[in-house]
């Protein structure tokens, strides 16, 4: 099956040939077709599987540019996630001009205020930044063909529900609703059923990351040696990019600092890094300027960067699903990964819960002293 058997026209085909994108994922090949013939869809399927062109495509196949009025509005729950669906969208204009309006908070308000005096089709937002657009009266919902709601389960773990249900609620009944999420919990299924007229439901099956393309080590420290352990592993792999995950903003704030004073190019990000900084990091990161990105996973998430060879957790996450999630930003499309996880003693019982749960027994990478 290929995109034009989709239904995608000739010229966002050829726009995606010229990326490189070829063939449609597995959850383009499920949801494309239901979601351009305006069948409400809830899917689950993780980062990394292409789901933002699963929505993105058959919306810019949907929209009329001609109409002076906000047909399709995505709502996600970071900034960071925000700006990569917008910068997706933008590259998919050239064959559909419509306009784009992207509001999160961080983003001067004055600009988006009169960008949206203009004719805007397409709303990419955060929960909050659109309320405050909505209780200005700046932004009309009411004839709103599509909604997305993307991440619905980080979504409702970061408290977001009273402000997505009060959004929906200045959308048109008519509309079309779309809900993608990592994970289908109790939560996540509640809200869509109850805004949902007869859903599809799609699951892509999660890809087995952590075992095939990807190498994993553990390197046994105490926290007062932490660092410098992760720096001898860095100076014996010298990765092309890499991520380093900490669990605490104070803790990514100290470690980009120590690493800094050592000479190594990184930058950190996490929510209290302001919005510009973190474009203007992202940006750098992706083009290879920055070799070491220190994140927390709140900051990380939804973050789709290729190119990533190594992945180490400075801190182990806090569960088995964060670990695998983390680890899975390498070791992409058939390349190889390899990823280092750094424990203290007190961190035995979370390591035995992950082998526990991955099958096997992580092997130990010993350092010189």
């Amino acid at each position: 099956m290929n995109f034009k058997d989709l239904g995608i026209n000739e010229n966002t085909i050829n726009l995606l040939n010229k990326r490189g994108i070829k063939q449609p994922t597995d959850i383009q090949k499920e949801s494309i077709v239901y979601i351009k013939n305006g069948k409400d869809v809830i899917a689950e399927a993780q980062t990394g599987t292409g789901k933002t062109l699963a929505f993105l495509l058959p919306i810019f196949e949907n929209i009329s540019p001609k109409t002076n009025s906000i047909q399709a509005l995505i709502l996600t729950p970071t900034r960071e996630l925000a700006i990569q669906i917008t910068e997706e969208a933008m590259k998919l204009k050239e064959s559909k001009d419509i306009n784009i309006l992207a509001a999160y908070g961080g983003k001067d308000i004055g600009s988006q205020l009169n960008k949206l005096k203009g004719n805007i089709q397409l709303i990419i937002a955060t929960p909050g930044r659109l309320l405050d657009h909505i209780k200005r009266k700046t932004v009309d919902l009411s004839k709103l063909k599509t909604f997305v709601l993307d991440e619905a389960d980080q979504m409702l773990l970061m408290g977001f529900k009273n402000e997505v249900e009060a959004i929906i609620k200045e959308t048109s009944k008519k509309r079309q609703t779309l809900c993608f999420s990592a994970t289908m919990n109790p939560q996540v299924k509640k809200l869509s059923y109850r805004y949902m007229k007869d859903p599809v439901f799609i699951t892509i099956q999660k890809e087995e990351v952590t075992l095939d393309n990807i190498k994993q080590q553990v390197v046994e420290t105490t926290d007062r040696r932490k660092q410098d352990s992760l720096c001898k592993v860095l100076d014996e792999d010298n990765p092309f990019m890499a991520i380093i995950f900490c669990r605490t903003k104070r803790r990514a704030d100290d470690l980009e600092v120590g690493l800094y004073k050592r000479g190594y190019n990184c930058a950190k990000i996490h929510s209290d890094v302001p919005q510009a900084k973190r474009e203007r990091i992202m940006k750098s990161f992706r083009n290879a300027d920055i070799q070491y990105l220190i994140a927390t996973d709140v900051a990380a998430r939804g973050l789709d960067i290729s190119g990533v060879d190594n992945i180490y957790n400075y801190d182990i996450p806090e569960t088995v699903e964060s670990y695998i999630h983390r680890i899975g930003r390498t070791g992409r499309a058939g390349e190889k990964g390899y990823t280092c996880v750094f424990i203290d003693p007190k961190n035995k019982k979370a390591l035995e819960e992950i082998e526990n749960v991955i099958g096997f027994k992580i092997g130990r990478r010993a350092l010189e002293d």
